[in-house]
């Protein structure tokens, strides 16, 4: 009993640790990751909600718990790898015109492959405290988002760095009748960071002066364009930075519903919450005259709130034989809650960027429009035991995109289709249970952004940078897509 408990207390801390070091991965259902459990991933989630196969249900359906015995233990990881690149872009910068006589495009890269592959470490443990109650505790990661462009991309005025890595620790108990149902409740202690940066688009003020100066007769409109335009292309340009962090809480309820012994129900909806990522924004490069050596570093406390969807997942699960069973699932996710990305100040008129900006009241330093949509995931799925220590697994799942009219360069999304396939190995003598588990994902065609500023006011309406000039700035791109993945379980019941 005393090496179990050890093997326990350092597993606990192998999970703890990794999940924390984890970088987060990018395209993955808005920013929600599927690769929870590899003993999942092998149906692609199907049925997930109605189907106890170990510890990993404390994640999917904690009512669940009721049906495993003694104490029970799962972790392991999940690699992903998204190659996710533009095959074609092109921006224009922020000059209105007229006056300026001809539009200046902006020069650089395509960006490169924008996301690295990711791990995304899982621990979890169920207790059967008695015949009716089971406790069980997890720590995964539900959230993330990566995405890293080259220095030289030519969007980098709308995206640079894209980071979200989020950390949840979820305590569960369930109940049972003894005739068949479960509940179950969770909470989510969800602990995340963000990363945002972009370089900043000087050019439409930096026009804006030259041509004040050639309407007060200072300079000729040649002149003035000529001087902008040495301007704009000498550099350096400013560079905004901005990190932050929040606590946040969900709540999942969960029911699970033995029909008869061969097939059963699964019912699992999870609450929302709103995170403020609180940190600071720094912009470096700032130029304090029109002189590109004259610059400066500004700083200023924000925050960016950031809303984390309600969903409701249905599963089911049939024995069809006694070595085959065919499960099913269904996912509703309310991601209509993330309607704009935005960077707000909390030191008011006062701080650094607000003043040089001349942004006051309650209008963010920054705005992006979203208006995601609400998104539905199916999955159908199946397990052949072929023999008493092997099975093996097999999955599909058709997952829609939240990201709908508004596409950005930083989350380059469209729907996707998931196959996985799966095996399963037990050790009768030991107790032990590994999986594993691969996937690929299919997007349907290339995400195409045409990305603009828009107004916080009225999040449809193309904003006015300068007074009275509409904003003619744009990023427009079309991204190929593809993706793989690949996890492993170790589980045992004592």
């Amino acid at each position: 009993m005393h090496k179990n408990t050890n093997a326990l207390v350092k597993a606990i801390r192998f999970a703890t640790v990794t999940a924390l070091a984890a970088p987060a991965t990018v395209l993955a259902g808005g920013f929600a990751l599927n690769e929870q459990s590899a003993s999942a991933m092998g149906t692609a989630n199907a049925g997930a909600a109605a189907n106890p196969e170990n510890a990993t249900i404390v994640f999917f359906n904690p009512a669940g718990m009721s049906q495993l015995s003694g104490t029970n233990i799962s972790f392991g990881a999940a690699v992903l790898d998204i190659d996710a690149e533009a095959k074609r872009a092109e921006a224009r910068r922020n000059v209105p015109t007229p006056p300026a006589p001809a539009p200046i495009m902006a020069e650089g890269s395509r960006g490169g492959d924008i996301a690295d592959p990711a791990i995304l470490p899982n621990f979890y443990l169920t207790h059967e405290v008695n015949d009716s109650i089971d406790v069980g505790f997890g720590i995964h990661a539900p959230y993330g988002l990566a995405a890293d462009y080259d220095d030289d991309f030519v969007g980098r005025y709308f995206a640079d760095k894209t980071e979200l890595t989020a950390i949840a620790f979820t305590p569960s108990i369930s109940v049972n009748n003894g005739k068949g149902l479960s509940m179950g409740l969770g909470l989510n202690v969800i602990y995340a960071e963000g990363r945002l940066t972009r370089y900043q688009d000087l050019a439409g003020a930096v026009y804006q002066q030259a041509f004040a100066q050639a309407s007060s007769g200072g300079l000729s409109p040649a002149t003035a364009d000529q001087v902008a335009r040495q301007t704009v292309q000498a550099g350096p340009e400013p560079y905004a930075d901005v990190e932050g962090d929040d606590i946040g809480v969900t709540f999942r309820v969960g029911f699970l519903y033995e029909l008869s012994e061969r097939t059963q129900f699964g019912l699992s909806a999870q609450t929302g919450t709103e995170l403020n990522l609180k940190g600071d924004m720094e912009l470096t490069d700032f130029p304090v005259s029109m002189s590109p050596n004259g610059t400066s570093t500004l700083s200023e406390k924000v925050e960016v709130p950031l809303a984390i969807p309600e969903s409701i997942t249905f599963g089911a699960r049939h024995r069809l034989t006694d070595d085959v069973t065919i499960l099913a699932g269904i996912t509703y996710a309310r991601w209509s809650r993330f309607e704009e990305l935005d960077i707000f100040s909390r030191e008011g008129d006062s701080g650094e960027i607000s003043q040089v900006s001349g942004r006051t009241g309650d209008t963010p330093i920054n705005h992006v429009t979203e208006k995601w949509k609400n998104t539905w995931q199916f999955n159908v799925g199946g397990i052949w035991q072929a023999t008493p220590e092997w099975a093996f697994k097999a999955g599909y799942a058709f997952d829609e995109s939240p990201v709908d009219q508004y596409v950005t360069a930083r989350i380059p999304s469209t729907d996707r289709h998931w196959l996985t396939l799966g095996a399963q190995w037990k050790h009768t003598a030991s107790g032990w249970t590994v999986d594993a588990a691969v996937g690929t994902l299919i997007f349907d065609g290339n995400a195409k952004v045409n990305e603009r500023n828009y107004s916080h006011e009225n999040p449809e309406q193309v904003a006015q940078l300068q007074p009275g000039v509409e904003d003619p700035s744009y990023y427009e791109a079309e991204y190929d897509l593809s993706a793989w993945s690949a996890a492993i379980e170790f589980s045992k019941a004592f």
